[in-house]
């Protein structure tokens, strides 16, 4: 609870975003632990959402352009100074976009996995739960990839379904059936030599998005634990498992005071979350960050910030050491008219596979309560795994689904970062399918907005949340 002799700051939301922020906070210059204190606020469990499910690419061409490319080095900067390779899967690799014709490859292999036993409703790994529960005692560049910003991932685009359907010039372009596939190879730039886990023979054509010095992943839900811990490393951070009800403003003034807060027990591996009927206010509050990613508009009503599902599944491959760095954006014929597009990326443990958002399921009251579809994951298993003997041998560890936050406004692509219309209250939110990318720059703006009284590393008047909503209503 807040000591009348330090600064309280209270962020909302122990995603990636919150997280971060949280780090830089406490690393800014002028931040001591003498001064100032910092109460999180999470509803469920740290990077249980987007932030723990998403597929970690980085790169330097990642939008908006005022933030990408310096979040990006960032990410490099926190690699080297704190072993990212060890800590949380840090590495550089390539990305390559391919088409590819699977059609010949496609069989009547609904009933196979069935028959191999796959359980596609498979829980976050498990992992020891470091931060205990503090509060109640009783609980426990490439512009033209990158426009559609309502998308799931970086590449792909929204569909209401499976399936996109080939326009009319694409399909009087498209290859027959009867075609070798190699003669389609012939006079075009050959795989990478070291792609030799994909088939080569289905792939029609191929160019590249990045490299080493462009592109690079992290495992998100490793960053996201380890920026808390050394966040929480200051002496001046807790960890609250609450959900946040309500905004606390002063009387007859637009300036937020506090926040009201649920106290829960988080979901663990064999026992549901639970909620307490206690209503706990925090007052005297001197700065509220909300870092709810969709749930945003939950508690500001007038935030054009919404949900978009994407689905997920990790695979082990038959042979991890064959499966060498790289991150594939894929077009893959499926039928006459119709076109696949799973995102594959290579982990050092896993291949991660993820696939195109859709609307049909709303956002659920919490992450705990997201709804996975069987058949979605079903279809990123056996198309992703036409294009390599190595993971259609080898099995599904997990599969997901998550809610990336999306701005619904026509001349932004989001995020909004900044103070909002209402004193003391600020937003950082909507990164769509970059916030993996973008949240150690989000973490250290907020940061100087905080401290220093505006945003020194960036421009970004142009994410300014007073632009798109009124924080009052």
């Amino acid at each position: 609870m807040p000591n009348e002799n330090k600064k309280e700051i209270v962020i909302v939301g122990a995603g990636i975003i919150g997280c971060t922020t949280a780090y830089y906070l406490t690393t800014h210059p002028a931040f001591s632990r003498e001064n100032h204190h910092i109460t999180i606020i999470e509803s469920n469990n740290v990077a249980c959402g987007a932030s723990g499910k998403a597929g970690g690419l980085l790169a330097s061409w990642a939008f908006p352009s005022q933030i990408g490319e310096l979040s990006f080095r960032m990410h490099k900067e926190l690699a080297k100074k704190f072993h990212g390779d060890e800590k949380w899967d840090y590495r550089v690799l390539d990305t390559i976009s391919i088409e590819a014709d699977i059609r010949n490859e496609l069989g009547d292999d609904e009933e196979l996995l069935q028959e191999r036993g796959y359980n596609l409703d498979v829980d976050m790994p498990k992992k020891s739960n470091k931060f205990a529960i503090q509060g109640d005692p009783s609980m426990e560049s490439i512009d033209s990839l990158v426009d559609d910003v309502s998308s799931c991932s970086s590449y792909s685009t929204v569909s209401t379904g499976s399936y996109s359907s080939a326009s009319s010039s694409s399909a009087s372009n498209s290859v027959s059936l009867n075609i070798n596939h190699d003669d389609r190879m012939k006079g075009r730039n050959p795989l990478p030599r070291r792609l030799k886990w994909i088939k080569r023979k289905l792939v029609d054509d191929w160019s590249t998005l990045g490299d080493a010095e462009s592109t690079a992943q992290v495992q998100p839900y490793k960053f996201t634990h380890f920026v808390l811990e050394k966040a929480m490393e200051s002496g001046a951070v807790d960890l609250i498992y609450g959900k946040v009800s309500d905004i606390i403003k002063k009387e007859n003034s637009n300036e937020a005071t506090g926040v009201s807060y649920i106290p829960v027990i988080p979901k663990s591996h064999n026992t549901p979350s639970s909620v307490s009927d206690t209503v706990i206010d925090i007052n005297d509050v001197d700065e509220i960050i909300i870092t709810a990613g969709p749930w945003t508009s939950r508690l500001l009503p007038d935030c054009p910030i919404s949900g978009l599902r994407a689905h997920s599944i990790t695979i082990e491959p038959e042979d991890i050491k064959k499966v060498t760095p790289y991150a594939i954006f894929t077009e893959l014929r499926t039928g006459d008219t119709e076109y696949f597009s799973p995102e594959i990326y290579a982990r050092k443990d896993e291949v991660y596979v993820c696939g195109e958002g859709d609307t049909l399921v709303e956002l659920p009251d919490a992450t705990q309560d997201v709804e996975v579809s069987r058949l979605k994951c079903q279809e990123l298993f056996r198309y992703a795994s036409k294009l390599s003997k190595n993971l259609s041998n080898g099995k599904i560890n997990a599969s997901q689904a998550c809610y990336l936050p999306v701005l619904n406004v026509a001349t932004s692509s989001g995020p909004l970062i900044g103070e909002t219309n209402m004193k003391n209250l600020y937003l950082a939110s909507g990164h769509s399918c970059w916030g993996i990318n973008n949240a150690p720059a989000t973490g250290k703006l907020l940061s100087e907005i905080i401290f220093d009284g505006s945003a020194q590393s960036a421009k970004i008047d142009k994410l300014n949340p007073k632009l798109y909503f009124d924080a009052s209503i």
